[in-house]
């Protein structure tokens, strides 16, 4: 049974009772907003409804998958998701009201990046390039002196011979104005395998100091209020960004208090260099070229990646061997002598987070069944859409376990 009600000028539905004014019909326009209740940062405090399933499927790996529409939904119901108006707000967060205002988002974003080392310069050098048309200006702060200097005297040296305007100028801010912005890159990191390790899992090997660091700003963007996007791209991508989702959300004595970031203010930047690596094998060897067709990659920056050599054709024996030569590319350029930054940080940085902040389909994990989960998804008006496709039995299966190990992880 479904519930329509009227609550400060916006339209709710329920499967349940609310206590606000009931309607006997919906709208024909203007946003609708279902109402469902979990425990906070069980799952997504908000996301578009574009499927009916969604209204009442568990969340996790369904969420990826297309379903059939339930009987039950009614059809005016059911009007509204086609014309993407319904907008999913869970009514049991502590901040259940700030969630009902619509999503909002900049023309041109402030974004502020901190760490200027291997991957965060190359980053930054993307940005310059290539963000004019959706980023107005670039912050940069290194701990480290005359870094954050450097990087502004070159990179305001880029230029075209006119207009001097079309890319984004880059300013150095203090520590204390990184969250003073629209988007905040986290590129820190305490430990960074050399090149003498060339097996091994040399992104998990990051995690505990690199989780101090990042916790640490996290607390930051909790003090600051801050209301913009929180984006990992330091290692381990994934586990780091659930530590900056939880520890923005501790209070001082403890406890969790929900009052720090939201869930779709955190995602990751760590999938889209594996799905161009999974591209690059299959432009290789004749056996994945379905991947360039249908192919998709799924899940973390790390051991746990999940490659789909097609959805169509799905041959879990081709996948899971696309799969493993895609997670140890890595190794394999450390067997070179080199570290392998330049490709994560331009096509899991500057490319993915253009195309977020453009509002195209992109590879970057966010919070789905309380982890951090990679997958296709774009940014709308009204919040983060996920790509659902008809998933074979096989696939979804590896994509359990992914999430199992990454729930299991902290």
């Amino acid at each position: 049974m479904y519930h329509y009600y009227t609550y400060d000028g916006r339209t709710l539905c329920s499967a349940g009772a609310l206590p606000y004014p009931e309607i006997s019909a919906l709208p024909e326009t203007g946003e609708v907003l279902w109402v469902f209740h979990r425990p906070s940062l069980a799952g997504r405090d908000t996301f578009p409804v574009t499927d009916p399933a969604q209204l009442t499927e568990e969340e996790g790996v369904a969420s990826l998958c297309t379903a059939p529409c339930p009987e039950d939904v009614p059809p005016a119901l059911r009007s509204a998701i086609r014309a993407g108006r319904v907008r999913a707000v869970n009514g049991s967060h502590p901040r259940f009201e700030e969630l009902l205002a619509p999503v909002s988002r900049p023309e041109k974003a402030r974004v502020n990046l901190l760490a200027l080392g291997d991957v965060g310069s190359t980053l930054l050098l993307g940005l310059r390039l290539m963000g004019g048309d959706v980023i107005s200006s670039i912050g940069i702060c290194d701990l480290r002196e005359g870094v954050a200097r450097r990087w502004e005297f070159e990179l305001n040296q880029i230029q075209l011979p006119g207009p001097y305007d079309a890319l984004p100028p880059v300013e150095i801010v203090p520590p204390e104005r990184l969250f003073d912005g629209d988007v905040f890159l986290f590129c820190a990191s305490r430990f960074v395998p050399d090149t003498a390790v060339k097996t091994g899992d040399v992104r998990m090997a990051q995690y505990q100091l690199n989780r101090e660091l990042a916790a640490l700003y996290a607390r930051k963007a909790r003090e600051a209020r801050y209301r913009g996007l929180f984006c990992v791209v330091s290692d381990p991508v994934e586990p780091l960004c659930r530590a900056v989702l939880t520890e923005s959300n501790r209070a001082p004595g403890g406890g969790m208090d929900y009052q720090g970031l939201l869930t779709c203010q955190v995602r990751g930047f760590g999938l889209g260099v594996m799905n161009a690596r999974a591209a690059y094998y299959a432009r290789q060897d004749p056996r994945f070229a379905s991947f360039l067709t249908d192919g998709r990659t799924f899940g973390p920056h790390g051991e746990d990646l999940v490659v789909a050599n097609s959805i169509d054709r799905y041959d879990d024996g081709l996948s899971r061997l696309l799969t493993e030569r895609t997670v140890h590319a890595n190794l394999q350029m450390r067997e070179m002598g080199f570290k392998p930054y330049v490709a994560p940080a331009l096509s899991s940085g500057a490319l993915s987070l253009l195309l977020c902040l453009r509002g195209q389909w992109h590879c970057s994990s966010t919070y789905l069944g309380g982890v951090f989960m990679g997958a296709r998804n774009r940014v709308t008006a009204a919040g983060t859409e996920l790509e659902r496709l008809p998933l074979p039995r096989q696939l979804q299966d590896r994509l359990q376990t992914t999430m199992d190990r990454l729930r299991a992880i902290d």
